[in-house]
């Protein structure tokens, strides 16, 4: 992939892109990885006053390189708070976070995940760690976005089990199940596309694709049939100055972005 002369990777595109819609002066929590990096980036750019939290207590640092865990003490760096995980949850409860970012190993098309288990749950193919706070912030925080690899085995029609709600089996499901009104999956981004849902059915449907992705190739790569927007866009690149920060300043040692 290439961006004007500077090329770039996939992870660095679907950082780059997640970091874009984390507004300034919203609250975002964020776990270790892409999205602590989209983060970072964020901070960096177009949201300086973005609030990040994270699960194990850390709120609103600055965090001055990449942490290796959610109690990392750089998640403390200059932050308002040394908090706790009650702490952080109750933020959620009280509808003080606009954001999170989770994944998992099968998302459907309601944006419903799977943590837990491939195959039987009692005698399961492959035993993963299960909710950890997953659970909680797709339940409470008003907007779940994902960064996630795309591929059939990954975004699947019916989850082996299901970890975290999305929008569970469509418009009301939430609400029935006592989720707080007007929260939800919001974003799924990929290798190859971003992912929205539509506002009437909640189904998971294509906005933009990334340079030189076809129908074809998201089609292949999702176990069931996808919606499309009214106007799928093609996803804007990494400009040269997000690279460079997120190359030298953000993941400087390419823990999440890999080398070239």
């Amino acid at each position: 992939m290439t961006a004007g002369d500077r090329s770039y990777g996939a992870m660095e595109l679907m950082i780059c892109l997640a970091a874009r819609y984390l507004e300034d002066g919203s609250t975002v929590v964020v776990g270790t990885g892409a999205p602590c990096a989209a983060a970072m980036l964020a901070q960096r750019t177009a949201a300086p006053n973005l609030m990040v939290l994270f699960e194990a207590g850390g709120m609103g640092p600055l965090l001055p390189s990449m942490p290796i865990s959610v109690g990392d003490s750089r998640t403390f760096f200059k932050g308002l708070a040394a908090a706790s995980m009650p702490e952080i949850m109750e933020a959620c409860q009280r509808g003080m976070v606009d954001y999170t970012f989770l994944g998992g190993a099968q998302i459907d098309m309601y944006g419903n995940l799977n943590s837990t288990c491939i195959g039987d749950w009692e005698k399961p193919r492959v035993r993963m760690p299960g909710s950890g706070g997953a659970n909680d912030l797709a339940s409470l925080c008003w907007r779940t976005m994902m960064i996630a690899p795309q591929d059939p085995r990954r975004f699947v029609a019916k989850l082996d089990f299901m970890t975290t709600p999305g929008y569970l089996t469509g418009p009301g499901a939430r609400e029935r199940a006592g989720l707080p009104p007007g929260t939800g999956p919001y974003k799924v981004i990929t290798q190859l596309a971003v992912f929205g849902f539509h506002p009437d059915t909640l189904r998971m449907q294509v906005e933009s694709m990334h340079p030189g992705v076809t129908r074809d190739m998201i089609m292949a790569a999702t176990g069931f049939e996808p919606g499309w927007a009214h106007e799928v866009k093609v996803s804007r690149p990494p400009e040269p100055s997000e690279l460079e920060i997120l190359r030298d300043e953000v993941d400087p040692l390419r823990y999440i972005i890999g080398r070239s």
